[in-house]
């Protein structure tokens, strides 16, 4: 039996050793930063030694061969070995902010750069450039905002989900706090009733009965989640026909506490029967299935 393959791609300094990490402590058999050009003799040996379970992360200090990784991992799924697909995002300010807090040079910085933050910022942008196809085909995880147990647990839920033709995650986040990067649709409900100026309702939030109830009670609300519902179906039907594996629907409140959470608490039993549904709260920490 072929060996179940993830691969993690993404920017550097977005978390990509984590990720590997958590996936070590998962049982999986783990290899960093694994040429291109040995991925499928790699696979082929891991079959033969009955491996269950690989992971594998590659980046861009293998640009030059990076282009050949989609029709390799097209081959593997002819050959019948499940792949999933990891893609580790962060905003630019974060991979700045990161990259100066640890010195760390980046992959694709020249020695004789004068401007060293100008200098980032343009190897930043070479290198979405150079992963923009790999990022295409993956499920995108924007790390900017996640603590190193968040990203763990996020990983973990993903690669844990049943197989499926298309993987869908619902996640509430705060408009204050930045749209996530890895989002596909984005929906603003902020026009919603809040139940932040309820004071007995302000410390709760959108899993809480009480703010459950309170927002039952609003018609908008319920005419919202209909309108959500039903822009969706079509094109999930129509991304999943077209070979997509992971769609994220990013729902965005004020705060990210209360209507977002309940809103993203009330669509995934609604599209679960179909598809395999994850839930993720940016703002409090949580994923699950």
């Amino acid at each position: 039996m072929s060996p179940d393959v993830v691969l993690i791609t993404g920017m550097s300094g977005s978390g990509k050793s984590v990720a590997l990490h958590a996936l070590e402590d998962a049982g999986y058999y783990c290899v960093d930063n694994l040429p291109p050009e040995l991925l499928l003799s790699f696979v082929a040996l891991e079959h033969e030694r009955k491996t269950p379970r690989v992971a594998i992360a590659m980046d861009v200090r293998s640009a030059n061969s990076l282009p050949m990784v989609p029709e390799q991992l097209s081959v593997l799924r002819l050959q019948g070995v499940s792949v999933k697909k990891l893609f580790l995002d962060a905003t630019t300010d974060t991979l700045v902010r990161r990259f100066s807090e640890t010195r760390r040079r980046h992959p694709l910085s020249k020695p004789d750069d004068t401007n060293q933050q100008h200098a980032l910022i343009e190897a930043i942008a070479r290198e979405r450039e150079l992963l923009s196809d790999l990022r295409e085909e993956s499920h995108t995880i924007d790390t900017s905002l996640l603590r190193t147990s968040q990203l763990r647990d996020n990983v973990k839920a993903l690669i844990s989900a049943p197989a499926s033709r298309l993987t869908l995650v619902f996640e509430s986040f705060a408009f204050k706090r930045g749209i996530p990067v890895d989002a596909d649709y984005v929906f603003d409900v902020r026009m919603l009733p809040n139940p932040h100026y309820e004071p007995d309702l302000r410390p709760l939030t959108g899993r809480d009965a009480p703010v459950a109830e309170f927002l039952r009670q609003a018609p908008a609300v319920a005419q919202m989640l209909q309108r959500i519902e039903t822009f969706l179906h079509p094109c999930l039907n129509a991304l999943a026909d077209n070979q997509r594996s992971y769609v994220t629907v990013a729902i965005g409140c004020t705060g990210g506490q209360h209507r977002s959470v309940y809103l993203v608490e009330q669509l995934a039993p609604r599209f679960s029967p179909q598809w395999v549904t994850l839930t993720r709260h940016r703002e409090l920490g949580t994923l699950a299935a």
